[in-house]
């Protein structure tokens, strides 16, 4: 399906789908007269993401971090350990992939996001350093991925964590990351994971879904922007097509015996409509799954640090840490 930008996106401004709040946010960031995203530098572009979020001041307290360089399958991993502060026993993990369309984010723009799910679950967060694109095509993010969840599956008291309590959360990106591992862990009778949380996730190639149409432009995350950054990742279609590269091509065998997983989706976000059919997927193959669209919001509007103190966003992490601390306890 051709990825034109359609003229029927309804004007954000006057869009009742929209909540306030956001609509605010879209005002400033779509009359700023900054060339699109997709238009520039990958530095350039990575420096737009922290500046974005660099220029909100969050709350970043309760927290206890620390780094750790492992080497596992052949690659060196850089992983930020994030524990709820004071707290010195053993305790369950998630490892977090996160988003920014394979080429975009790290750890500090993704700080505040991992620090609320371990205030909010009191449990460790470990944030993998993956290589980004296009220094790195797939499937090298998730060979990475994999090989770090599966260090602290088997190495968590290392780090002061119980390995066997683990969980695995991501962002769009991320999120699509997220499934991949799950999937990767049951194809090759891997790492033991309680729960998959894929926030907003890319699940899907083919820029089909009806979402594409209907939120084409004007809400943060633009149909170039997503183009682009697939092309950053991979443009070979027999890798597109991949189930480590698009989970929602997973045939109903390869999905059954998946962990539970929670998806959750912002209803104007052109992601919507393809994190909605991976639920259905995954629950037609038997997989517990629940998944949940946010109403008034827009993509990633759990990472975004200028939509934080957003109702949808705090009710977001609480249902996540809620999550975890059910399928972890």
């Amino acid at each position: 399906m051709s990825t034109t930008v359609n003229a029927q996106v309804q004007d954000y401004a006057t869009d009742a789908h929209l909540d306030q709040g956001v609509k605010d946010f879209l005002t400033v960031l779509n009359t700023s007269g900054g060339p699109g995203l997709e238009t520039l530098s990958k530095e350039d572009a990575r420096q737009v993401l922290v500046g974005a979020q660099e220029a909100f001041e969050v709350d970043l307290s309760g927290i206890d971090e620390s780094e750790k360089t492992i080497h596992a399958d052949g690659y060196d991993v850089k992983l930020n350990i994030v524990r709820p502060s004071g707290v010195k026993g053993e305790l369950p993990v998630f490892v977090f992939i996160h988003g920014g369309g394979w080429i975009l984010g790290d750890y500090p723009t993704h700080k505040r996001l991992v620090r609320d799910l371990v205030v909010r679950s009191g449990y460790v967060g470990v944030f993998v350093n993956y290589t980004p694109s296009p220094e790195a095509q797939f499937p090298v993010a998730i060979n990475e991925i994999y090989a770090a969840t599966k260090w602290v599956a088997e190495h968590g008291k290392e780090i002061n964590v119980d390995g066997s309590r683990l969980a695995v959360v991501g962002n769009s990106v991320g999120g699509n990351m997220t499934a991949v591992t799950a999937l990767k862990a049951k194809a090759e009778n891997g790492p033991k994971i309680k729960a998959q949380i894929l926030l907003w996730p890319v699940t899907d190639a083919t820029f089909s879904q009806e979402s594409y149409q209907k939120f084409a432009s004007d809400r943060f995350l633009t149909v170039p922007i997503m183009k682009w950054m697939w092309d950053q990742y991979t443009t070979d279609p027999k890798e597109r097509k991949s189930i480590y590269a698009s989970p929602l091509q997973a045939s109903i065998e390869e999905l059954k015996g998946l962990p539970p997983a929670i998806i959750m989706v912002a209803e104007n976000d052109i992601l919507r409509d393809e994190g909605e059919a991976y639920g259905r997927k995954l629950d037609q193959a038997g997989v517990e799954v629940t998944t949940v669209r946010y109403n008034g919001t827009i993509h990633d509007f759990g990472l975004l640090n200028a939509l934080a103190d957003q109702p949808s966003t705090k009710a977001m992490l609480d249902h996540a840490a809620a999550e975890l601390k059910k399928y972890l306890k």
